[in-house]
């Protein structure tokens, strides 16, 4: 774009309006890369980084959003709405909700809100947060406030002004239609690489997701040696919450490799919504690096889950065979996601359900399909027993095995890649969530692989850009997890 033009607008913009627009892109700009920034010049130059400048769009939209509709006519807008990319993310909701909210709160409410916030947040971050989109901020920090999670602000604002809790309320019943929709168009696949010649040309709006499946099992683990374990044919549960149901949510990436995932913010208000009414805790972490992935996991296997009955997590990715990757394109083994939560390592998880869900691909290749065989006269099929040993020795006591009771949730099979519509969320975990949630409502107690079959079945039945996606549950669960709403 015309640095002319960039530089008239940066002068016509007000300190606290830069603020403004810099609050409103930390969805699509690194937050610390967002830090220091005085005026509108130095924002500018971070989204061409990101590529947001090749068009008047998406500054177009930032101008609209804090009301400064006099500065467009500085920009050669086009009437039409471009498509939006993986590579061109349109401006959040969520940001703009926050920023209405933030625009009609008065000063007498914002302090308000800071005394409702004072055992939430330290005094420190209250005193040094001058406005609400501060304290917005220094929400997201303490994970208070997330684009799938608005339910404690919500609150908050209930207390005092029910007009600006109104326009959360609307936010939140919006992207909760929104993520139950199905779009046949736009859909992308989760190992997309912008300099890829292998493949096939793609009608605008289909992107894949490359996902890893783990070579050598591919079910972790639950166990350890315990004692008392539970006889019965399902899994206990009888906590409130039942646990926790965390998301880790790639959408931007910060390298040149891999484009952004757009759509991922429907999965991840979808998860939440479906696990939150399951009774679980849900805690949703955006753009986090490979390490970043392994330090959180690492710090949540050393909690103590005596008063929990089960974990649940979910990555929302690009992906190769065996591994996912983090924000920074680096790429996080299958395992390293499970090793964390196995009864070696957590013993308090030992015989209780640990469910992944993994949304990625799993390589490069297309998946096509095939008509079926007329069915063959069936046959008789030997019945035969065999007795197992092990030469290790006998087992002394009743343990559970490490890699006991885990589900992992593969969006499909091997060597292939898995599609997300850019618009509503990828193909695997919207029907995922609808089958939870049918299952649920049920008065049928139909156990969590009975869901998943009927996963596979949907999705296997839809064609994404002519070609085909096979979901593949992996398990090690040693009983009948059925979940209903709490």
């Amino acid at each position: 774009m015309d640095r002319l033009k960039l530089s008239r607008i940066d002068e016509e913009l007000e300190s606290s309006e830069v603020a403004a627009l810099c609050f409103l892109c930390r969805d699509v700009v690194n937050r610390k890369r967002l830090e220091g920034i005085g005026d509108a010049k130095g924002l500018f130059l971070r989204l061409e980084e990101k590529g947001l400048l090749d068009n008047d769009f998406f500054l177009s939209q930032l101008l609209q959003t804090i009301r400064r509709e006099d500065l467009l006519n500085l920009l050669e807008t086009d009437s039409r709405t471009p498509e939006e990319t993986d590579a061109r993310p349109s401006l959040s909701a969520y940001r703009v909700m926050l920023y209405n909210v933030y625009e009609d709160m008065t000063q007498e409410n914002l302090e308000k809100m800071k005394f409702l916030l004072t055992s939430k947040l330290g005094k420190r971050q209250i005193e040094t947060s001058d406005t609400a989109l501060d304290l917005f901020a220094e929400m997201e920090k303490t994970s208070l406030l997330s684009n799938t999670n608005v339910y404690e602000l919500l609150k908050i604002l209930r207390e005092f002004d029910q007009q600006l809790a109104l326009i959360v309320q609307r936010y939140r019943n919006r992207e909760t239609l929104q993520g139950q929709r199905r779009s046949p168009h736009h859909v992308s696949m989760d190992y997309q690489r912008v300099n890829s010649s292998s493949q096939p040309p793609r009608p605008s709006i289909l992107i894949s997701e490359t996902q890893p499946s783990y070579e050598e099992g591919s079910v972790y683990a639950d166990a350890e040696p315990n004692s008392l374990l539970d006889e019965t044919e399902e899994y206990t549960l009888k906590h409130i919450p039942r646990g926790f149901c965390v998301v880790l949510n790639n959408e931007v990436f910060l390298g040149q490799e891999l484009r952004n995932r757009g759509g991922t913010q429907e999965d991840a208000r979808a998860l939440d919504s479906v696990f939150t009414s399951l009774g679980f805790t849900v805690v949703v972490h955006n753009n986090l690096s490979a390490d970043a992935m392994r330090q959180t996991l690492k710090e949540l296997g050393k909690k103590n889950f005596l008063n929990h009955d089960a974990l649940v997590v979910c990555v929302l990715s690009h992906g190769e065979k065996g591994c996912v990757f983090g924000s920074d394109e680096q790429q996080v083994l299958l395992r390293e996601l499970t090793e964390p939560f196995t009864s070696k390592r957590a013993p308090t998880l030992a015989g209780k359900p640990k469910l992944f869900f993994i949304q990625a691909c799993q390589g490069g290749g297309y998946q096509g399909g095939s008509i079926p065989c007329p069915p063959m006269p069936k046959q008789e099929e030997g019945v035969g027993q065999s007795h197992l040993e092990e030469d290790a020795g006998r087992l002394h006591a009743e343990t559970v095995p490490w890699d006991a009771d885990f589900l992992l949730g593969m969006a499909t099979v091997p060597e292939y890649k898995s599609f997300r519509n850019t618009s509503t969320g990828s193909i695997y975990i919207q029907e995922l969530c609808r089958q939870l949630k049918k299952s649920a409502e049920s008065s049928m107690k139909d156990d969590i692989l009975t869901v998943l079959t009927r996963v596979n079945r949907e999705v296997s039945k839809g064609e994404y850009r002519n070609y085909k996606q096979m979901p593949e549950p992996k398990y090690t669960l040693t009983k009948k997890l059925v979940l209903k709403f709490v």
